[in-house]
Protein backbone atom coordinates (compact mmCIF):
# COMPACT_ATOMS: atom_id res chain seq x y z
CA UNK A 1 0.00 0.00 0.00
CA UNK A 2 1.45 3.38 -0.94
CA UNK A 3 1.62 6.38 1.37
CA UNK A 4 -1.10 8.01 -0.73
CA UNK A 5 -3.60 5.25 0.05
CA UNK A 6 -3.09 4.89 3.79
CA UNK A 7 -6.06 4.79 6.19
CA UNK A 8 -7.42 7.98 7.69
CA UNK A 9 -5.21 9.70 10.23
CA UNK A 10 -6.57 9.93 13.78
CA UNK A 11 -5.44 12.97 15.71
CA UNK A 12 -5.15 12.19 19.41
CA UNK A 13 -8.31 12.97 21.36
CA UNK A 14 -6.34 13.10 24.60
CA UNK A 15 -3.88 15.91 25.36
CA UNK A 16 -3.56 15.34 29.11
CA UNK A 17 -1.12 13.46 31.34
CA UNK A 18 -1.15 9.68 31.44
CA UNK A 19 -0.29 7.85 34.63
CA UNK A 20 -1.72 5.03 36.71
CA UNK A 21 -3.45 3.71 33.59
CA UNK A 22 -5.65 6.81 33.21
CA UNK A 23 -5.65 10.35 31.82
CA UNK A 24 -5.36 13.29 34.21
CA UNK A 25 -5.81 17.04 33.80
CA UNK A 26 -2.51 18.87 34.38
CA UNK A 27 -2.14 21.19 37.33
CA UNK A 28 0.39 23.09 35.25
CA UNK A 29 -2.11 24.04 32.54
CA UNK A 30 -1.69 23.79 28.77
CA UNK A 31 0.66 25.12 26.10
CA UNK A 32 0.08 25.10 22.35
CA UNK A 33 2.22 22.91 20.11
CA UNK A 34 2.80 23.96 16.51
CA UNK A 35 3.27 22.57 13.02
CA UNK A 36 6.77 23.68 11.98
CA UNK A 37 5.84 23.49 8.30
CA UNK A 38 3.51 26.48 8.60
CA UNK A 39 3.88 27.85 12.13
CA UNK A 40 0.22 27.14 12.90
CA UNK A 41 -1.03 25.79 16.21
CA UNK A 42 -1.89 22.12 16.53
CA UNK A 43 -3.74 22.86 19.75
CA UNK A 44 -3.07 22.85 23.49
CA UNK A 45 -1.05 20.11 25.18
CA UNK A 46 -0.64 19.34 28.87
CA UNK A 47 2.08 21.20 30.74
CA UNK A 48 3.06 19.18 33.80
CA UNK A 49 4.36 20.94 36.90
CA UNK A 50 6.21 19.40 39.85
CA UNK A 51 2.96 18.22 41.48
CA UNK A 52 1.92 16.48 38.27
CA UNK A 53 5.29 14.77 38.02
CA UNK A 54 5.04 13.63 41.62
CA UNK A 55 1.61 12.11 40.96
CA UNK A 56 2.99 10.20 37.96
CA UNK A 57 6.01 8.98 39.92
CA UNK A 58 3.82 7.79 42.78
CA UNK A 59 1.68 5.84 40.32
CA UNK A 60 4.81 4.26 38.86
CA UNK A 61 6.19 3.50 42.32
CA UNK A 62 2.98 1.75 43.31
CA UNK A 63 2.89 -0.29 40.11
CA UNK A 64 6.51 -1.36 40.52
CA UNK A 65 5.64 -3.50 43.54
CA UNK A 66 3.73 -5.95 41.34
CA UNK A 67 5.47 -5.34 37.95
CA UNK A 68 8.87 -6.51 39.24
CA UNK A 69 7.24 -9.83 40.17
CA UNK A 70 5.87 -10.47 36.68
CA UNK A 71 7.76 -13.37 35.12
CA UNK A 72 10.28 -12.21 32.52
CA UNK A 73 8.69 -14.08 29.64
CA UNK A 74 5.31 -12.61 30.54
CA UNK A 75 6.83 -9.12 30.44
CA UNK A 76 8.34 -9.99 27.08
CA UNK A 77 4.96 -11.03 25.69
CA UNK A 78 3.48 -7.65 26.65
CA UNK A 79 6.35 -5.77 25.03
CA UNK A 80 5.83 -7.72 21.82
CA UNK A 81 2.16 -6.73 21.83
CA UNK A 82 3.27 -3.09 21.87
CA UNK A 83 5.53 -3.77 18.89
CA UNK A 84 2.55 -5.20 16.99
CA UNK A 85 0.50 -2.07 17.73
CA UNK A 86 3.32 0.18 16.55
CA UNK A 87 3.66 -1.61 13.24
CA UNK A 88 -0.10 -1.68 12.67
CA UNK A 89 -0.31 2.09 13.15
CA UNK A 90 2.97 3.04 11.55
CA UNK A 91 1.73 5.62 9.07
CA UNK A 92 -0.61 7.28 11.52
CA UNK A 93 2.12 7.78 14.12
CA UNK A 94 4.60 8.88 11.45
CA UNK A 95 2.13 11.46 10.16
CA UNK A 96 1.75 12.94 13.63
CA UNK A 97 5.52 13.19 14.05
CA UNK A 98 5.88 14.75 10.60
CA UNK A 99 3.20 17.29 11.48
CA UNK A 100 4.73 18.14 14.85
CA UNK A 101 8.53 17.77 14.62
CA UNK A 102 8.88 18.52 10.93
CA UNK A 103 10.78 15.46 9.68
CA UNK A 104 9.41 13.85 6.48
CA UNK A 105 6.70 11.27 6.96
CA UNK A 106 8.61 8.58 5.03
CA UNK A 107 11.53 8.93 7.46
CA UNK A 108 9.21 8.93 10.46
CA UNK A 109 7.78 5.59 9.32
CA UNK A 110 11.27 4.16 9.68
CA UNK A 111 11.37 5.65 13.18
CA UNK A 112 8.21 3.75 14.12
CA UNK A 113 9.71 0.57 12.72
CA UNK A 114 12.86 1.07 14.80
CA UNK A 115 10.79 1.63 17.95
CA UNK A 116 8.88 -1.59 17.29
CA UNK A 117 12.14 -3.43 16.66
CA UNK A 118 13.48 -2.16 20.00
CA UNK A 119 10.48 -3.59 21.88
CA UNK A 120 11.00 -6.94 20.14
CA UNK A 121 14.76 -6.81 20.74
CA UNK A 122 14.52 -6.21 24.48
CA UNK A 123 11.64 -8.66 24.80
CA UNK A 124 14.08 -11.24 23.49
CA UNK A 125 16.69 -10.28 26.07
CA UNK A 126 14.58 -10.49 29.24
CA UNK A 127 16.20 -13.74 30.38
CA UNK A 128 19.69 -12.34 29.77
CA UNK A 129 19.48 -9.99 32.78
CA UNK A 130 21.16 -12.71 34.77
CA UNK A 131 23.93 -12.94 37.31
CA UNK A 132 26.50 -15.57 38.18
CA UNK A 133 27.77 -17.89 40.87
CA UNK A 134 31.12 -17.44 42.58
CA UNK A 135 32.95 -20.51 43.97
CA UNK A 136 33.41 -20.13 47.74
CA UNK A 137 34.43 -23.64 48.83
CA UNK A 138 32.61 -26.42 50.59
CA UNK A 139 29.51 -25.40 52.58
CA UNK A 140 29.03 -22.01 50.91
CA UNK A 141 27.06 -20.93 47.87
CA UNK A 142 27.44 -17.39 46.51
CA UNK A 143 24.93 -16.03 44.01
CA UNK A 144 24.91 -12.69 42.24
CA UNK A 145 21.46 -11.82 40.95
CA UNK A 146 20.32 -8.72 39.07
CA UNK A 147 17.24 -6.77 40.12
CA UNK A 148 15.43 -3.72 38.72
CA UNK A 149 15.81 -0.32 40.36
CA UNK A 150 12.20 0.85 40.58
CA UNK A 151 10.96 3.95 38.78
CA UNK A 152 13.01 5.04 35.76
CA UNK A 153 12.62 8.54 34.36
CA UNK A 154 13.58 9.23 30.75
CA UNK A 155 13.58 12.61 29.00
CA UNK A 156 13.78 12.46 25.21
CA UNK A 157 14.52 14.84 22.35
CA UNK A 158 12.43 16.32 19.55
CA UNK A 159 14.25 14.95 16.50
CA UNK A 160 12.74 11.45 16.84
CA UNK A 161 9.74 11.82 19.20
CA UNK A 162 7.98 8.48 18.76
CA UNK A 163 11.16 6.49 18.23
CA UNK A 164 12.67 7.77 21.46
CA UNK A 165 9.44 7.40 23.44
CA UNK A 166 9.23 3.75 22.48
CA UNK A 167 12.83 2.65 22.15
CA UNK A 168 14.04 4.35 25.33
CA UNK A 169 11.30 2.75 27.44
CA UNK A 170 11.75 -0.81 26.18
CA UNK A 171 14.92 -1.73 28.10
CA UNK A 172 13.86 -0.47 31.55
CA UNK A 173 10.46 -2.15 31.14
CA UNK A 174 12.06 -5.43 30.06
CA UNK A 175 14.30 -5.31 33.13
CA UNK A 176 11.27 -5.03 35.43
CA UNK A 177 11.26 -1.29 36.11
CA UNK A 178 8.31 1.04 35.67
CA UNK A 179 8.84 4.22 33.66
CA UNK A 180 7.86 7.86 33.60
CA UNK A 181 8.64 9.27 30.16
CA UNK A 182 8.85 12.95 29.21
CA UNK A 183 8.37 13.49 25.47
CA UNK A 184 9.76 16.62 23.81
CA UNK A 185 7.79 19.76 24.59
CA UNK A 186 8.06 20.77 20.93
CA UNK A 187 6.49 17.55 19.61
CA UNK A 188 4.28 15.59 22.02
CA UNK A 189 1.48 14.64 19.59
CA UNK A 190 2.64 11.14 18.67
CA UNK A 191 3.05 10.29 22.36
CA UNK A 192 -0.61 11.00 23.05
CA UNK A 193 -1.78 8.82 20.17
CA UNK A 194 0.67 6.06 21.09
CA UNK A 195 -0.77 5.98 24.60
CA UNK A 196 -4.31 5.80 23.24
CA UNK A 197 -3.30 2.83 21.09
CA UNK A 198 -1.49 0.80 23.78
CA UNK A 199 -3.82 1.67 26.67
CA UNK A 200 -4.62 -1.52 28.58
CA UNK A 201 -1.70 -3.63 27.34
CA UNK A 202 0.49 -2.95 30.38
CA UNK A 203 -0.75 -2.95 33.99
CA UNK A 204 -1.77 0.51 35.26
CA UNK A 205 1.18 2.63 36.33
CA UNK A 206 3.86 0.65 34.49
CA UNK A 207 4.12 3.12 31.59
CA UNK A 208 3.47 6.77 32.39
CA UNK A 209 3.93 9.95 30.35
CA UNK A 210 4.18 13.57 31.47
CA UNK A 211 4.45 16.30 28.86
CA UNK A 212 5.81 19.77 29.39
CA UNK A 213 8.87 21.98 29.30
CA UNK A 214 11.90 22.52 31.50
CA UNK A 215 10.06 22.57 34.86
CA UNK A 216 8.58 19.16 34.07
CA UNK A 217 11.95 17.66 33.14
CA UNK A 218 13.68 19.25 36.13
CA UNK A 219 11.10 17.84 38.54
CA UNK A 220 11.50 14.36 37.06
CA UNK A 221 15.30 14.49 37.20
CA UNK A 222 15.30 15.62 40.84
CA UNK A 223 12.46 13.45 42.17
CA UNK A 224 13.58 11.43 45.22
CA UNK A 225 11.60 8.36 44.14
CA UNK A 226 13.25 8.13 40.71
CA UNK A 227 16.58 6.33 41.27
CA UNK A 228 17.50 6.24 37.57
CA UNK A 229 17.23 9.11 35.09
CA UNK A 230 18.07 9.07 31.39
CA UNK A 231 18.28 11.92 28.89
CA UNK A 232 18.54 12.30 25.15
CA UNK A 233 19.35 15.97 24.66
CA UNK A 234 21.96 18.70 24.64
CA UNK A 235 25.16 18.84 26.68
CA UNK A 236 23.79 21.81 28.59
CA UNK A 237 20.66 19.87 29.54
CA UNK A 238 22.78 16.85 30.42
CA UNK A 239 24.77 18.92 32.89
CA UNK A 240 21.53 20.16 34.46
CA UNK A 241 20.23 16.59 34.79
CA UNK A 242 23.47 15.46 36.43
CA UNK A 243 23.33 18.32 38.91
CA UNK A 244 19.72 17.47 39.76
CA UNK A 245 20.62 13.79 40.14
CA UNK A 246 23.65 14.43 42.33
CA UNK A 247 21.74 15.11 45.54
CA UNK A 248 20.18 11.64 45.40
CA UNK A 249 23.19 9.82 43.87
CA UNK A 250 21.01 8.70 40.97
CA UNK A 251 22.12 6.42 38.20
CA UNK A 252 22.36 8.59 35.06
CA UNK A 253 22.28 7.75 31.35
CA UNK A 254 23.05 10.56 28.89
CA UNK A 255 22.98 10.62 25.10
CA UNK A 256 24.09 14.16 24.32
CA UNK A 257 25.44 16.27 21.47
CA UNK A 258 27.99 15.70 18.78
CA UNK A 259 30.28 17.53 16.37
CA UNK A 260 31.26 14.47 14.46
CA UNK A 261 34.00 14.04 11.89
CA UNK A 262 33.94 12.18 8.58
CA UNK A 263 37.46 11.64 7.19
CA UNK A 264 38.20 10.91 3.54
CA UNK A 265 41.60 9.45 2.64
CA UNK A 266 43.19 9.77 -0.81
CA UNK A 267 42.63 6.09 -1.63
CA UNK A 268 38.90 6.13 -0.81
CA UNK A 269 36.12 5.29 -3.25
CA UNK A 270 35.35 8.95 -3.88
CA UNK A 271 31.80 8.45 -5.10
CA UNK A 272 31.00 6.41 -2.00
CA UNK A 273 32.73 9.03 0.15
CA UNK A 274 30.68 11.91 -1.26
CA UNK A 275 27.49 9.87 -0.78
CA UNK A 276 28.53 9.05 2.77
CA UNK A 277 29.24 12.70 3.56
CA UNK A 278 25.76 13.74 2.44
CA UNK A 279 24.07 10.76 4.11
CA UNK A 280 26.01 11.32 7.32
CA UNK A 281 24.68 14.87 7.65
CA UNK A 282 21.09 13.59 7.97
CA UNK A 283 19.75 16.39 5.79
CA UNK A 284 16.40 14.57 5.69
CA UNK A 285 15.67 15.88 9.18
CA UNK A 286 17.78 19.01 8.72
CA UNK A 287 20.90 17.76 10.43
CA UNK A 288 18.94 17.68 13.68
CA UNK A 289 20.79 14.63 14.91
CA UNK A 290 23.50 14.29 17.53
CA UNK A 291 25.15 11.69 15.30
CA UNK A 292 25.41 13.87 12.18
CA UNK A 293 28.90 13.99 10.65
CA UNK A 294 28.89 17.78 10.39
CA UNK A 295 32.67 18.12 9.93
CA UNK A 296 34.00 16.74 6.65
CA UNK A 297 37.79 16.29 6.57
CA UNK A 298 38.93 15.93 2.95
CA UNK A 299 42.51 15.16 1.98
CA UNK A 300 43.77 17.94 -0.26
CA UNK A 301 44.44 15.54 -3.15
CA UNK A 302 40.77 14.53 -3.41
CA UNK A 303 39.11 17.67 -2.02
CA UNK A 304 37.79 19.07 -5.27
CA UNK A 305 36.49 15.78 -6.63
CA UNK A 306 34.68 14.83 -3.43
CA UNK A 307 33.24 18.33 -3.12
CA UNK A 308 31.86 18.11 -6.64
CA UNK A 309 30.12 14.88 -5.68
CA UNK A 310 28.78 16.33 -2.44
CA UNK A 311 27.31 19.38 -4.19
CA UNK A 312 25.69 17.18 -6.83
CA UNK A 313 24.23 14.65 -4.39
CA UNK A 314 22.97 17.30 -2.01
CA UNK A 315 20.53 18.43 -4.72
CA UNK A 316 18.36 15.43 -3.79
CA UNK A 317 17.49 17.22 -0.53
CA UNK A 318 14.94 19.95 -1.09
CA UNK A 319 12.85 21.43 1.74
CA UNK A 320 9.19 20.53 1.45
CA UNK A 321 5.97 19.89 3.37
CA UNK A 322 6.84 17.08 5.83
CA UNK A 323 3.55 15.18 5.52
CA UNK A 324 3.98 14.63 1.77
CA UNK A 325 5.55 11.28 0.87
CA UNK A 326 7.81 12.79 -1.80
CA UNK A 327 9.46 15.27 0.60
CA UNK A 328 13.18 14.62 1.09
CA UNK A 329 13.95 17.35 3.66
CA UNK A 330 11.48 18.58 6.24
CA UNK A 331 11.17 21.58 8.52
CA UNK A 332 13.29 22.58 11.49
CA UNK A 333 11.38 21.91 14.70
CA UNK A 334 10.80 25.52 15.81
CA UNK A 335 11.33 29.13 14.90
CA UNK A 336 13.85 29.44 17.72
CA UNK A 337 15.95 26.59 16.33
CA UNK A 338 15.68 27.93 12.77
CA UNK A 339 16.92 31.34 13.90
CA UNK A 340 19.83 29.67 15.72
CA UNK A 341 20.83 27.87 12.51
CA UNK A 342 20.66 31.10 10.50
CA UNK A 343 22.82 32.85 13.12
CA UNK A 344 25.48 30.17 12.75
CA UNK A 345 25.42 30.62 8.98
CA UNK A 346 26.10 34.32 9.54
CA UNK A 347 28.88 33.39 11.95
CA UNK A 348 30.47 31.13 9.34
CA UNK A 349 30.47 33.92 6.79
CA UNK A 350 31.90 36.39 9.30
CA UNK A 351 34.68 33.93 10.19
CA UNK A 352 35.75 33.77 6.56
CA UNK A 353 34.37 30.41 5.44
CA UNK A 354 33.15 30.09 1.84
CA UNK A 355 29.47 29.35 1.28
CA UNK A 356 29.36 26.59 -1.33
CA UNK A 357 25.59 26.13 -1.34
CA UNK A 358 22.47 26.97 0.63
CA UNK A 359 22.77 29.39 3.51
CA UNK A 360 19.27 30.79 3.41
CA UNK A 361 15.57 30.03 3.72
CA UNK A 362 13.92 28.55 0.61
CA UNK A 363 12.03 30.91 -1.71
CA UNK A 364 9.06 28.60 -2.35
CA UNK A 365 5.97 30.68 -1.34
CA UNK A 366 4.36 27.56 0.17
CA UNK A 367 7.14 27.34 2.74
CA UNK A 368 7.35 30.96 3.80
CA UNK A 369 5.48 30.55 7.09
CA UNK A 370 7.40 27.42 8.08
CA UNK A 371 10.80 26.87 9.62
CA UNK A 372 12.94 25.83 6.66
CA UNK A 373 16.63 26.28 5.82
CA UNK A 374 18.30 25.03 2.65
CA UNK A 375 21.04 22.37 2.88
CA UNK A 376 24.17 24.41 3.56
CA UNK A 377 27.83 23.63 2.91
CA UNK A 378 30.82 25.73 3.93
CA UNK A 379 34.28 25.16 2.43
CA UNK A 380 37.61 26.71 3.41
CA UNK A 381 36.70 26.08 7.02
CA UNK A 382 39.39 26.20 9.67
CA UNK A 383 39.18 23.76 12.58
CA UNK A 384 39.16 26.63 15.08
CA UNK A 385 36.07 28.32 13.61
CA UNK A 386 32.89 28.23 15.67
CA UNK A 387 30.99 26.46 12.88
CA UNK A 388 33.60 23.68 13.14
CA UNK A 389 33.57 23.43 16.94
CA UNK A 390 30.02 24.08 18.16
CA UNK A 391 27.00 21.88 17.59
CA UNK A 392 24.60 23.74 15.29
CA UNK A 393 21.94 21.01 15.12
CA UNK A 394 20.94 22.14 11.67
CA UNK A 395 21.63 21.40 7.98
CA UNK A 396 25.12 22.93 7.97
CA UNK A 397 28.20 20.98 6.84
CA UNK A 398 31.71 22.34 7.44
CA UNK A 399 34.44 21.11 5.08
CA UNK A 400 38.05 21.12 6.30
CA UNK A 401 40.99 20.35 3.99
CA UNK A 402 43.85 18.28 5.41
CA UNK A 403 47.28 17.05 4.33
CA UNK A 404 49.12 15.94 7.49
CA UNK A 405 47.47 12.99 9.24
CA UNK A 406 48.76 13.86 12.71
CA UNK A 407 47.47 17.42 12.51
CA UNK A 408 44.17 16.17 11.13
CA UNK A 409 43.59 13.83 14.09
CA UNK A 410 44.45 16.60 16.52
CA UNK A 411 41.71 18.68 14.90
CA UNK A 412 39.23 15.80 14.78
CA UNK A 413 39.65 15.19 18.52
CA UNK A 414 39.89 18.84 19.57
CA UNK A 415 36.16 19.31 20.23
CA UNK A 416 34.39 18.51 23.49
CA UNK A 417 32.17 15.93 21.81
CA UNK A 418 32.83 12.30 20.92
CA UNK A 419 29.69 10.59 19.69
CA UNK A 420 30.34 9.28 16.17
CA UNK A 421 32.94 9.38 13.42
CA UNK A 422 33.46 7.96 9.96
CA UNK A 423 36.44 6.95 7.81
CA UNK A 424 36.51 6.35 4.07
CA UNK A 425 39.46 4.33 2.77
CA UNK A 426 40.17 1.13 0.81
CA UNK A 427 43.14 0.29 3.04
CA UNK A 428 42.28 -1.98 5.98
CA UNK A 429 45.32 -0.89 7.96
CA UNK A 430 44.42 2.78 7.55
CA UNK A 431 40.83 2.01 8.55
CA UNK A 432 41.85 0.30 11.78
CA UNK A 433 44.43 2.97 12.63
CA UNK A 434 41.98 5.80 12.02
CA UNK A 435 39.15 4.13 13.92
CA UNK A 436 41.49 3.71 16.89
CA UNK A 437 42.53 7.36 16.76
CA UNK A 438 39.02 8.87 16.64
CA UNK A 439 37.72 9.64 20.13
CA UNK A 440 34.10 8.60 19.65
CA UNK A 441 31.71 5.89 20.74
CA UNK A 442 30.77 4.75 17.21
CA UNK A 443 32.98 4.81 14.13
CA UNK A 444 31.77 3.81 10.67
CA UNK A 445 34.18 2.68 7.99
CA UNK A 446 32.99 3.38 4.43
CA UNK A 447 29.52 4.18 5.74
CA UNK A 448 27.73 6.73 7.90
CA UNK A 449 24.56 7.41 9.90
CA UNK A 450 23.34 3.80 10.37
CA UNK A 451 22.36 2.39 13.77
CA UNK A 452 22.47 -1.33 14.52
CA UNK A 453 20.40 -2.85 17.32
CA UNK A 454 22.61 -5.02 19.48
CA UNK A 455 25.88 -3.13 19.01
CA UNK A 456 25.53 -0.30 21.55
CA UNK A 457 25.23 3.43 20.86
CA UNK A 458 26.74 6.14 23.04
CA UNK A 459 29.49 8.69 23.27
CA UNK A 460 32.91 9.59 24.60
CA UNK A 461 33.74 12.81 26.44
CA UNK A 462 30.78 15.19 26.77
CA UNK A 463 28.66 13.28 24.29
CA UNK A 464 27.25 11.20 27.09
CA UNK A 465 27.31 8.29 29.51
CA UNK A 466 26.20 4.72 28.92
CA UNK A 467 25.30 2.66 25.86
CA UNK A 468 21.83 2.18 24.38
CA UNK A 469 20.36 -0.15 21.74
CA UNK A 470 22.13 -3.19 23.16
CA UNK A 471 22.31 -5.62 26.07
CA UNK A 472 24.38 -2.97 27.88
CA UNK A 473 21.25 -0.82 28.01
CA UNK A 474 19.23 -3.65 29.55
CA UNK A 475 21.90 -4.32 32.17
CA UNK A 476 22.16 -0.60 32.98
CA UNK A 477 18.61 -0.77 34.32
CA UNK A 478 19.45 -3.61 36.72
CA UNK A 479 21.52 -3.63 39.90
CA UNK A 480 23.54 -6.60 41.20
CA UNK A 481 22.79 -8.19 44.56
CA UNK A 482 25.21 -10.58 46.21
CA UNK A 483 23.60 -13.46 48.14
CA UNK A 484 25.91 -15.58 50.28
CA UNK A 485 24.45 -18.84 51.63
CA UNK A 486 25.97 -21.01 54.33
CA UNK A 487 24.66 -24.56 53.89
Amino acid sequence: MSLNTRPQIHMPTQRDLYYGGAWHKPRGGYTDTVNPANGESLGPCAEANADDVDAAVQAAKKAYVSWKKVKPLERAALLRKIAVVLRANKHELAFLDASNCGAPVAEMERDVEFAAAAFDFFAGLVTEAKGETVPMGDGLVNLIVREPYGVVGRIVAYNHPLLFLGAKSAAPLAAGNTVVMKPPVQAPMSAYRFLELIDGILPPGVFNVVTGGTPCGAALAAHPDVPVIGLVGSVETGRAVMRAAADRIKRVSLELGGKNALIVYPDADLDRASSGAVKGMNFTWNGQSCGSTSRLFLHESVHDEVMAGVLEKIKAYKPGIPTRPETTQGAIVSRTQMEKVLRYIDIGLSEGATLACGGKRPTDPELQNGFFVEPTVFTNVRADMRIAREEIFGPVLSVIKWSDEETMFEQVNSVEYGLTGAVFTRDLAIAHRAAARIEAGLVWVNNSSNHYLGTGFGGYKQSGLGRDESIEELMFYTQPKNINITL
